[in-house]
Formats: structure tokens, C-alpha cells, sequence
């Protein structure tokens, strides 16, 4: 049986270790950072990692079972690399993020992985943040089968659905702004937008998504606003939405084939029925 001191890798067996630690975060919209605790920067598979000194990862603790880990992680907020408004924003929620360590005289050369996962809550302390990384071991603790609905259960266009999203999205421009209801410059086809989701296109907001609760000719309800607003006029596209109801998914889509709910099962009040009730 080969030890863990045999299995590590030679740099790491060295007298002298040369060790740095090294993050490659993930945004849902593409975007890959690199950063590292040495002090100058590294390249590791075409990746820049900028040296970022004031990243710290807490005691990090290893087992075989299939408990659910996390580990928190602490860095300063700076303009190049993890900015206060990106945060704000939210663009880094549900990031995938990776950390091991490697010989940073050789950055490439056998980088052992430490751990995996997700960002979950990121919380602001002034010019610095905290955030949760779930491991994961958190995607197995979740329901393995899906619950019974009489509503879908699928989105709009995924996969399940597979509804082409290409007509159903608009491109627009909102002119006013009053609170969470914003004014486009062309009304949207008759009740299409409730449900539906609004991408914000240029400014401080680009690439922000952002629920559409209600739609009144061209006045929009958003389920909230982003943090920093565009100047007005600003581009967006509108993607229409689905109540998720049988009767909609026929009449609307013609796609009851792959409606994903079961809308003549009883509901609870069964239950409760007797005979002659």
C-alpha cells in the first residue's frame, strides 16, 4: 500500500518546498481568474494567476465519507480581480472554484488539488469578502427523484422542454426607469413577458439577468433592479416566459408532449373527502 507521503508528488517531498497556493474561479458567464499567494504571478495552463497575497483559505479538513464539506474563503476587494460592484451585482454567486498548490518553480508540474466546489453565501466586510465554498459532495445532498407537481417543472426552452428560444426573444431598449418597473420602447406581443426574463445588454449591468414578474403593454415589472443602472436608453434583450400551466404549454407552444407536471393528479384535499361529501 503506497503512503501519502509517497504518493505526493517529488517537489513536495523536497527538503526545501517551494509552495504556493493558487485559486482558478469560474463565473456562469465565462469569466476565469486565476490568483495565487506568491508573490509574483504564475501561468498555469494559459491561465494568469495574479499573485493576490490577502487570499487566505480557512483549515481545511479531508475524509472518505460522503458528508457534505465546506470551506470558507477571505480575500481583499480589488478594481482588477474581484471588484465590489461585480460583487454587489452578484456575478460571482455559484462560481465554480478550484484550489491546489503547486511548485511555483515549476507552476505546471504536478499541482495537487486540494479542493473543489462552488461559491454559496459571499458576504461584504468593507474592503474585503467572505465566502462559503461548498464542495462537491453538496450536489449529492438534494432529492434524487423529482417531486410531483401539477405545474412544470421544467424551464422555459431547457433541455426537458426543448421549446426553440430564438423567436420568443426581443431585442429592445428601456427609456424610463420608476423603481422596479422600467419602460421599453416597443411593447412585447400580448402576454407573453410575465415569467420571462430581461438581460441587461451594456453598462455596469451587462450580461445581469433578471426575472420579469409582470408586463403591462411596455411597462415591465422586474422581480428586482441590478445595484448600478445604465444610462438611459439601454439595451436589452427580452426572453418571453411560461406560467408553466398545461392549458398555456398547449395552446401556446403545442407542446404538451413534453410538459413536465402532472396536472390531473389529485391534489391533497382527496384526502379529505368521505363518501356522500
Amino acid at each position: 500500500m503506497v503512503s501519502e507521503a509517497e504518493a505526493a508528488p517529488a517537489w513536495l517531498r523536497a527538503e526545501v518546498v517551494t509552495l504556493a497556493w493558487c485559486w482558478r474561479l469560474s463565473r456562469r458567464d465565462g469569466v476565469v481568474l486565476g490568483l495565487t499567494s506568491h508573490d509574483r504571478d504564475l501561468l498555469i495552463d494559459g491561465v494568469p494567476y495574479r499573485a493576490a497575497p490577502g487570499m487566505k483559505p480557512s483549515a481545511i479538513e479531508t475524509s472518505d465519507s460522503l458528508d457534505a464539506s465546506t470551506m470558507d474563503l477571505e480575500g481583499a476587494i480589488s478594481s482588477d480581480a474581484i471588484a465590489a460592484r461585480d460583487l454587489d451585482a452578484g456575478r460571482w454567486d455559484g462560481a465554480a472554484l478550484t484550489l491546489f498548490v503547486t511548485d511555483w518553480t515549476a507552476p505546471e508540474v504536478a499541482p495537487v488539488t486540494v479542493a473543489r466546489g462552488t461559491l454559496g453565501a459571499i458576504e461584504r466586510r468593507g474592503s474585503a469578502f467572505a465566502a462559503e465554498l461548498q464542495g462537491i459532495m453538496q450536489m449529492l445532498d438534494r432529492p434524487v427523484c423529482p417531486a410531483t407537481s401539477p405545474s412544470c417543472r421544467a424551464a422555459l426552452g431547457d433541455p426537458a422542454c426543448r421549446i426553440n428560444l430564438a423567436p420568443l426573444t426581443h431585442a429592445r431598449r428601456i427609456v424610463a426607469i420608476d423603481g422596479r418597473e422600467v419602460t421599453i420602447d416597443a411593447a412585447p406581443p400580448p402576454g407573453t413577458m410575465a415569467f420571462g426574463e430581461l438581460c441587461w445588454l451594456e453598462g455596469a449591468a451587462c450580461g445581469l439577468r433578471t426575472p420579469v414578474i409582470a408586463a403591462a403593454g411596455a411597462v415591465l415589472t422586474l422581480a428586482e433592479m441590478p445595484p448600478l443602472l445604465p444610462p438611459l436608453p439601454a439595451r436589452v434583450r427580452l426572453i418571453e416566459g411560461c406560467d408553466k400551466q398545461l392549458a398555456t404549454c398547449c395552446s401556446r407552444f403545442s407542446n404538451a408532449v413534453n410538459f413536465r407536471g402532472e396536472a390531473h393528479l389529485p391534489g391533497n384535499d382527496l384526502l379529505t373527502r368521505y363518501p356522500g361529501g
